[in-house]
């Protein structure tokens, strides 16, 4: 289970969803080439030669890719009229944005847009309500699901099909079924308790001299 595309969507009441698609990382060479960080499942459709990318900051862009290639398993783009090292330095850390109809789904049915995830309940599979889905991460590792609870705290959700086994966009829920200490309260600390530990002595004045 995955998402596509964005780590974000613009808010926007308009035909379309803005989707973040890559972030540039690190120059790679001297003759403007970029390493990018991917965020979308579609790389050889938004990366494509000729593709023109939008840009955050939006100073930075448009950007039209001119060429691109798999490097030891990363992205490397060269973009039209970035052909030096000092140049792609300046392009460090910015984000790669795409407009895509809002109605638009990915074709992979166990994906999905952020877009689509923003807003759902999050239930367990007997139906209690635990939270809403507030954001979409995007981590080396696996993407994350950021709930906000009824109480208002924030918890985050592995984004797979082990802990998260229905995503029903037409009932507006995604089911969570959560291991053992990941949607659990966390206790009040006993303030009558002060500074002091469990027996009662500070903790400052223990431990070895």
């Amino acid at each position: 289970m995955s998402t596509s595309g964005a780590d974000r969507v613009a808010a926007s009441m308009s035909d379309t969803v803005e989707l973040v698609v890559g972030r540039i990382g690190r120059a790679h060479g001297i003759r403007g080439d970029l390493m990018v960080e991917v965020r979308t499942d579609d790389p050889e459709l938004r990366f494509a030669a000729g593709a023109s990318l939008r840009t955050d900051p939006a100073a930075r862009g448009p950007l039209v890719v001119e060429s691109g290639r798999v490097h030891s398993g990363r992205l490397v783009l060269h973009f039209v009229g970035v052909d030096d090292r000092t140049r792609a330095e300046e392009l460090r850390n910015t984000l790669l944005l795409v407009d895509v109809p809002r109605d638009e789904e990915p074709d992979d049915p166990d994906e999905y847009y952020d877009h689509q995830l923003i807003g759902l309940a999050a239930v367990l599979p007997g139906g209690e309500t635990v939270g809403e889905v507030t954001d979409v991460l995007h981590l080396p590792a696996q993407d994350v699901l950021a709930l906000r609870r009824p109480d208002g705290r924030e918890a985050l959700v592995p984004f797979v099909t082990e802990i998260v086994p229905e995503v029903d966009l037409v009932a507006g829920r995604v089911v969570v079924d959560p291991p053992a200490g990941l949607l659990d309260d966390v206790p009040e600390a006993d303030e009558a308790d002060g500074p002091a530990g469990p027996d009662g002595a500070d903790p400052a004045a223990t431990g070895p001299a």
